[in-house]
């Protein structure tokens, strides 16, 4: 079994429900166990500005499928859930990203693991911590040391 981290992300349509539908999901994929889920936080977009905020999460995943297997259901709960991709940064009803599988290194066409901007956002560092502050994050280290270097964006835990 490996130890996985997903990130989670929607703004449009009715973000918290796609977010827990989305984990009703990922708890069903074959071989994975949904492990836990972090709160729930509100950010500003990065990228694309001109958009509403976010609604984030991460899941620690068990699951026996291999990365490549992942991430292809990743893309696949995101179609079932209406994910389209207008243009990079836009607006979504569903953002599904592989951080964490393991401790593997990975650079392929389609893969890149750890997520390689997962150590520049509050709204995927903050959440991961929640779930495991000790967790780390190859090449970058520890996920609560990595907590300082995005204290400046702004991240609001929801009820």
């Amino acid at each position: 079994m490996a130890r996985a981290f997903v990130a989670l992300g929607a703004n449009i349509g009715r973000p918290e429900l796609q977010l827990r539908r989305a984990l009703e999901m990922l708890s069903m994929l074959p071989d994975t166990w949904l492990v836990k889920a972090s709160p729930f936080y509100a950010s500003a977009p990065v990228g694309y500005a001109e958009q509403p905020d976010f609604v984030n999460a991460v899941a620690e995943l068990d699951t026996a499928l291999s990365p490549q297997a992942l991430i292809e259901a990743l893309f696949a709960i995101e179609a079932l859930l209406g994910r389209t991709r207008a243009f990079k940064n836009a607006p979504r009803v569903l953002d599904l990203d592989l951080l964490l599988y393991d401790q593997l290194r990975l650079d392929t066409p389609d893969l890149i693991l750890p997520h390689p901007r997962m150590h520049l956002r509050a709204f995927v560092l903050v959440p991961l911590a929640d779930l495991d502050p000790d967790v780390m994050v190859p090449g970058f280290g520890q996920a609560a040391a990595l907590l300082p270097t995005v204290r400046d964006q702004a991240l609001h835990r929801l009820p």
